[in-house]
């Protein structure tokens, strides 16, 4: 695909997304009309842009829900649950048709086809007099049909003359079309009385294409002609073309409307005013030239000339409720305008491509500092120290790039409760809280299957049916949350639910059957909730679309441990089911912390570390654990752990760490500081290596490895409740 084409592909996806969003919206509040106007807004946005790299089969598609929208804008249909749910489906549809189209393919499956045209029939059903929305490609309706929409206080636009408000597409003039014939052909209903050409939309000269048309029309035209007739004109371009036709004497309502609509282009209140038509030019000139009369006298100061808008007003010119909305127009013009002028698209795999750079810049640079240590000479070693921080800040910089708000894939989890809601007979929301917080790139699009998983078994195990839980006291509606926040250097995300909680008595009895667990085997309870995570344990009594084959949650388990993270799980009957995953904020760059065993370095992530002290062998007594300002913190020899050969060093360390609010200490020989740490990953022959997460290149061209804090606070966690259950002797608490 060209530039363009992945462009559109883009920003078609991410209007779909908006659409989606407005449509669970309008579910709640079928009377919202901005929600209405904001869906047709967001169909005609992908048919232009499908328009503009000419893909026919998008454009077709969308130009029938966009012709259901329209009617919908019109006041001639009504929302519910049954439109909204063909809506969702026509979203469906054209995501699918878009993912056809950056496939490079040239028209879809035919399987895919057909339902496409099933869903067309379905559209058509629901419009009034099919014959004749079939036959009018814009969906538009004779003026003395249109159902009466209340306006603002039923205030009428003083005209006698039709307005129309036409933007022609610019492949208009390939397509064999000449707009100015369209308008030769519209005096011949009537007079033209004022046509204003717009060129806001005109490129700047070394990017026009003579072959395209830029220009749009707003016609005031006198005229006994209907909306009809006036519509006929336009009937060979209407697919080409953005067309508006207010009627004489029109409410202000429908010249809001029309304002809103306006291409967004960095225009005055008074130009706004003019291009809608609730304004002529001669009018905003006579305004304009009352409004300078104070600068001519010296009256008055620049800063004291009354608002353009309120003279219009006062000399009765416009209405004010119109001058209002020309104001917000300009207003949001302004805002988008200002937010554009500061972000701008980066390809993703540009980004990957600096953060290697940027990792391989911290391994050189460390090198550096080392070499500088080495020769003594303090000019040196300070000149190396500020290149170490500005490589750290840009490190911290270009990692921030990659950072992204993990609100936006949970929001695409409303569209999944929804459908399942519906399929499973249960009413059931979708509740956001932490939505900001952010995480790097590289993990969200890896924890979408997760997730996915864990809501399906949420909804299908937790949540009860409405009968069930009124009987127990609660609301009928049952209620799933995502919750994120930031926790010792890790991201955590939790997801949970209001339902009847896991059995305990049931998963135990599953773990017997199939052999996971001994006859004699005691578990406490957050060891028998981890029994569902095994491969192929369900205890579903029937399997479903949904669940029942003991797949989901040993996917969950091994995509997080393949993140570098672990999975939770906490319940109470009747009450509800949290499952808290724990992920690493990155996958690239870290701060750590080396330390020396032996001969050989590690490096521990500095998120983790709380404090560093000296090993007092007389305190211990042979015991794996130590008093820790009256905290039990039991430890771990990595000398033994990892079999390193035997140390000179005349005393011990221990480096207090702490994951998931346990503590444990790891034991060494040497503190060598922190260290930025650039993460290499292992090969697939150390994939299932205890302790290790990963590796790094020290300064010296050695490797290091980086510790896995998360399954060393385990094993520390179960060497403590092995000295427990063993009688050990009890540590003497001040």
């Amino acid at each position: 695909m060209d530039e363009l084409q992945q462009a559109f592909v883009q920003e078609s996806n991410e209007q779909l997304e908006q659409f989606e969003a407005t449509l669970r919206q309008l579910e709640q509040t079928p009377d919202d009309p901005e929600a209405v106007n904001s869906l047709f807004r967001h169909a005609h946005t992908i048919k232009g842009g499908a328009g503009v790299v000419e893909c026919a089969f998008i454009v077709e598609f969308t130009h029938v829900v966009e012709n259901l929208l329209d009617l919908l804008r019109e006041g001639r249909l009504e929302v519910t649950p049954p439109l909204v749910s063909l809506m969702f489906a026509c979203s469906d549809q054209i995501a699918a048709l878009i993912e056809v189209f950056a496939a490079g393919e040239a028209s879809p499956e035919p399987a895919q086809a057909e339902h496409g045209a099933e869903l067309v029939r379905q559209l058509r059903e629901f419009l009034p007099g099919n014959s004749q929305a079939e036959s009018t490609p814009g969906g538009s309706v004779p003026a003395e049909t249109t159902s009466p929409v209340e306006s603002l206080g039923g205030a009428k636009v003083a005209s006698d003359c039709w307005h129309i408000s036409i933007r022609f597409a610019e492949h208009v003039l390939k397509n064999g079309m000449d707009p100015l014939s369209f308008l030769r052909y519209l005096a011949t209903l009537g007079e033209v009385a004022h046509i204003e050409t717009l060129s806001d939309g005109m490129p700047p000269a070394e990017a026009m294409d003579p072959e395209c048309c830029y220009l749009g029309f707003e016609i005031d035209l006198r005229s006994h002609a209907d909306k009809s007739a006036i519509e006929h004109v336009f009937q060979f371009v209407l697919d080409d073309c953005t067309l508006r036709i207010l009627p004489p004497a029109s409410k202000l309502e429908e010249y809001i409307q029309l304002i809103q609509e306006l291409p967004e282009d960095t225009m005055r209140l008074g130009e706004i005013l003019v291009k809608s038509g609730a304004l002529t030019r001669q009018e905003l000139e006579q305004g304009l030239r009352l409004q300078s009369q104070p600068h001519a006298t010296g009256a008055a100061e620049e800063s004291t000339a009354p608002p353009i808008g309120e003279i219009l007003v006062e000399r009765k010119n416009v209405h004010k409720d119109v001058v209002e909305a020309a104001a917000s127009k300009q207003k949001q013009v302004s805002e988008k305008k200002a937010l554009e002028a500061k972000l701008i698209r980066v390809q993703a795999d540009k980004l990957d491509n600096l953060i290697d750079l940027v990792g391989e810049l911290v391994i050189a640079g460390a090198s550096g500092a080392l070499m500088a240590q080495k020769t003594g000479q303090a000019h040196l070693v300070e000149a190396y120290s500020v290149i170490s921080r500005l490589v750290e800040e840009i490190r911290n910089s270009a990692l921030q790039l990659r950072m992204v708000q993990v609100g936006e894939t949970f929001n695409r989890f409303h569209r999944v409760v929804r459908d399942l809601s519906r399929d499973m007979g249960k009413d059931v929301e979708l509740v956001i809280s932490g939505g900001e917080t952010e995480l790097d790139k590289s993990v969200v699009e890896k924890i979408t299957d997760p997730l996915m998983h864990l809501v399906r078994n949420s909804m299908d195990h937790g949540i009860e049916p409405a009968e069930a839980r009124e009987a127990k006291g609660k609301p009928a509606k049952g209620q799933v949350r995502f919750n994120a926040y930031h926790d010792s250097g890790s991201i955590v995300i939790e997801v949970m639910d209001d339902g009847a909680g896991l059995n305990k008595e049931r998963i135990l009895a599953k773990a017997l059957e199939r052999g996971v667990v001994a006859p004699n085997q005691q578990l406490s309870d957050s060891e028998i909730y981890k029994l569902v995570f095994e491969a192929g344990f369900s205890t579903a009594e029937k399997v479903t679309s949904v669940s029942g084959r003991g797949v989901g949650m040993d996917v969950v388990r091994r995509n997080i441990e393949a993140l570098r993270g672990t999975v939770e799980v906490e319940s109470s009957e009747d009450i509800g089911s949290t499952f808290r995953i724990r992920l690493p904020l990155t996958l690239a760059i870290i701060d750590g912390f080396q330390v020396g065993v032996g001969r050989a370095s590690y490096i521990i992530p500095l998120d983790y570390v709380v404090e560093c002290m000296e090993l007092d062998t007389s305190e211990t007594h042979g015991r794996d654990y130590l008093n820790l300002r009256g905290e039990v913190l039991p430890f771990l020899r990595l000398k033994d752990l990892f079999q390193s050969e035997a140390s000179d060093a005349r005393r011990q360390n221990i480096v207090v760490v702490q994951y998931a609010g346990q503590k444990a200490g790891l034991v060494v020989d040497h503190l060598l500081g922190e260290f930025q740490t650039v993460i290499k990953p292992l090969g697939q022959l150390f994939r299932n290596l205890r302790g290790i997460a990963g590796s790094t290149i020290l300064g010296t061209g050695e490797v290091a490895l980086i510790l896995d804090v998360q399954s060393l606070v385990k094993v520390t966690a179960q060497q403590e409740n092995f000295s427990q259950h063993a009688g050990l002797p009890a540590l003497n608490t001040p």
